[in-house]
């Protein structure tokens, strides 16, 4: 074989593998936690993200017991939701599993995590949240 053919060969194969790489790359998706903010003086924050379809957002809240929650989500494709669970649980408040909105007293002190997700693809969202 003529050096001009082995050197097509690796070029075509280094190519293949680097589109390989990139595709996976561009579809290794993960999900994302960060804990919720609020400006001073304020007991509402607004959260403006988009989520990658078949990932979740996942937002840390501290509240005490007997605080009202209530988380509002909008999306321009109108599939974005969310569940609320306290942190190290999977067990949902009552109501808030995958929903739009939800209002209610907190039962313990401590970390809550709001997840959001679409229902079918990629959801870009607005998350509205409040405690009182």
């Amino acid at each position: 074989m003529c050096r001009t053919t082995q050197g097509t060969k690796f070029r075509a194969i280094l190519v293949i593998a680097l589109l390989l790489v990139s595709v996976n790359l561009a579809t290794a998706q993960s999900d994302r936690t960060r804990r919720v903010r609020f400006a001073r003086g304020r007991t509402t924050t607004v959260i403006k993200d988009a989520v990658v379809r078949g990932t979740r957002d996942r937002y840390i809240l501290r509240a005490n017991r007997g605080q009202t929650l209530t988380v509002h989500i909008t999306s321009l494709e109108d599939n974005a939701v969310f569940d609320i669970h306290r942190l190290g649980s999977n067990q949902t408040l009552a109501g808030a599993e995958e929903t739009m909105d939800w209002t209610g007293e907190l039962p313990r002190n401590g970390d809550y995590v709001i997840v959001v997700g679409g229902t079918r693809g990629n959801a870009t969202y607005t998350l509205e949240v409040t405690i009182r």
